[in-house]
């Protein structure tokens, strides 16, 4: 989530996308809590292309994650490329001293923030 200026991104939770077979409904469902909760104006969910930039199995997902959140919010959702953005949090956790276990954790949200400023960043220059 950011700040109500677009400037700073931050953890808010991880909320896991489910099983194929339930079409990511809790998920839907519960960022759609989240959505009302916080007053969110849009979503950005990560695109996890492969190095060469094509789509994979987890960006066909994704994709179709997508449209499960455009079917079921009522603000708009946006997908952009997270190749690296796991590396990146990752390290910096490592760099903080959060290892093993406790990275695994948090390196989701980690990511997320990545995702998030990176689209900040963007949309304001």
């Amino acid at each position: 989530m950011c700040d109500p200026d677009g400037i700073l991104a931050t953890p808010v939770e991880t909320v896991p996308r489910g099983a194929a077979e339930d079409a990511g409904e809790p998920a839907v469902r519960r960022i759609a809590e989240l959505v009302t909760e916080h007053d969110v104006v849009g979503v950005v969910l990560g695109l996890p292309r492969n190095l060469r930039g094509e789509d994979g199995p987890a960006a066909r997902a994704a994709r179709e994650f997508a449209d499960a959140l455009t079917a079921g919010l009522d603000v708009p959702v946006e997908l952009v490329d997270e190749r690296m953005t796991t590396v990146v949090a990752a390290r910096q956790l490592s760099g903080r001293g959060v290892k093993g276990r406790k990275q695994r954790a948090v390196v989701d949200q980690a990511a997320a923030v990545q995702i998030l400023q990176g689209w900040l960043d963007r949309a304001r220059s």
